[in-house]
Order: C-alpha cells, then structure tokens, then sequence
C-alpha cells in the first residue's frame, strides 16, 4: 500500500474501515471486532450496565493500521468511535497526537466517508503546517 498522509476510519461495534486517501485516490483496510454479534439488553434491576465490554484486541487492531497516518479524522454512529479515541489516547499518545477530529457520521457508503474525509481534512490542513 502506497503510504498516504491522511487517514480516516469508520468505526462501530462490529466493523471498521480504514481509508488512506491521497489526491490521487484512497486505499481501504477493513477490520472485524472478534466479538461482531454481541447484542446485550439491559434488564430493570440488573447489576450491569447492559453494554458491552470494550474489544480492546480490535481497537489495537484499528490503531495499527493507522500507525502511518500523519493526520487522522474518526468517525462513526455510536461510542465505538469515542471508545477508539480513548484507547488511542491511553495506549498509544503517539498516534493520539495525530487525532485531528472525531465525527458522528451513520452508516454512510464507502464514498461518502472518503468524500466526508476530504473536505476535513481540506480544512483541516489550512489549520496545521504538515512536514
């Protein structure tokens, strides 16, 4: 894979896309949760939260693949996303530095995150010098 400063990943539960997106197009890794199917309920006068445990095996996962990024952008519909920016800050400060945004996005298509992530990151460049 060509190496791309610019990353984007589309993350829930079960599943995350991984775009590496230059000028010239973008490269697309996906990685699944090793625990996909997990649906908890939350019972009246349980002792639990009625969430699910976080899978930090696939968050460490996600973060590899966007170790080369100079500058990434997390999206996605529910707490996975904020969940995957905990994990980086807390076991991985190199790459949380390179956290340019998180963003709740739904279920959009494949063009829809790449097109989502150039217009950030087209903001978002004009903000930072990049080296």
């Amino acid at each position: 894979m060509p190496a791309h400063y610019h990353a984007v990943v589309w993350i829930d539960h079960h599943e995350a896309r991984i775009f590496h997106i230059d000028a010239n197009g973008s490269d697309l890794e996906r990685v699944n949760s090793s625990n996909p199917h997990q649906h908890l309920h939350h019972k009246a006068n349980s002792g639990d939260s009625g969430h699910a445990a976080i899978d930090t095996h696939f968050l460490s996962q996600v973060a590899d693949m966007l170790a080369s990024a100079g500058s990434i952008l997390i999206t996605g519909p529910a707490s996975a996303k904020t969940e995957l920016a905990s994990y980086i800050q807390h076991k991985r400060p190199d790459l949380a530095r390179r956290i340019s945004g998180v963003e709740t996005v739904d279920h959009p298509t494949d063009g829809q995150i790449v097109a989502l992530a150039r217009s950030f990151f087209k903001k978002d460049d004009r903000m930072h010098a990049q080296f």
